[in-house]
């Protein structure tokens, strides 16, 4: 955590957590160099969501707070960390190195600007940059393009990479939206409730790094968060009414 002469925390960086050992620590390293070097007054939350190997015992020795979710899922994880948040701005990001965190003050940047959200965005066509192995090519080329133009079109959000996971918002409208997904779709249901709700919200172009872990694979089930995304999709439409 930076520590200058404000007592008021301005970001949480929150990161759920699920057996990250192998990455969990250079995601917490990047996040706080980054801190330090732009000198934004922050805090870094693991939520842990029942992590088997030394991920929590790593978080812990670098300094981070850590926070216990004991009900399974993406969606769950997030929820948990958000709600012991401190900071004015709270910015997510999986623990998988997938992201660099020393984009974090980007995305501060356009939320002093006066944005609710701003969404990351790894498609070329927002922006964004894709290493080579970093993305499946149904992903890049299927699911993704096809959810965030769905986006667009029912919904009015001004966003090309519906999916991407980094991004930071306010705290304050996160707790307007009254998400309720508790798998994957957490991550589209805040874009779309965003839209609706009026939200003002930008998009930063990111780099999408290859997933560092080598113990396991994703948790992301294409076809199963695919099919469970397309539903709150439909679900959503009522919103609209």
């Amino acid at each position: 955590m930076n520590k200058n002469s404000s007592n008021i925390v301005e970001l949480s960086v929150v990161m759920p957590c699920l057996n990250e050992a192998d990455t969990i620590g250079v995601c917490i390293k990047k996040a706080q160099e980054a801190l330090e070097r732009e000198r934004i007054n922050g805090e870094i939350i693991i939520a842990d969501n029942g992590s088997t190997d030394r991920s929590v015992e790593i978080a812990r020795q670098l300094g981070a707070i850590i926070v216990t979710v004991e009900q399974k899922g993406y969606g769950y994880a997030l929820m948990g960390g958000i709600a012991v948040a401190r900071g004015v701005y709270i910015l997510m990001g999986d623990a998988d190195d997938s992201y660099d965190f020393s984009e974090i003050p980007r995305f501060v940047e356009k939320m002093r600007d006066g944005y609710d959200l701003v969404q990351g965005c790894r498609l070329p066509s927002g922006g964004g940059r894709i290493l080579d192995g970093a993305m499946p090519w149904s992903h890049r080329w299927v699911g993704n393009p096809m959810f965030s133009w769905l986006a667009r079109w029912w919904f009015n959000a001004p966003v090309h990479d519906v999916y991407c996971g980094l991004r930071a918002f306010r705290k304050d409208f996160f707790l307007h939206l009254d998400q309720h997904c508790t798998g994957m779709e957490f991550a589209t249901e805040m874009i779309i409730r965003s839209s609706l709700y009026k939200g003002k919200i930008a998009e930063v172009p990111i780099t999408l790094h290859k997933d560092g872990r080598q113990s396991h694979p994703a948790h992301l089930k294409t076809f199963r968060d695919g099919w469970r995304t397309l539903f709150f999709f439909i679900r959503a439409l009522k919103l609209k009414r």
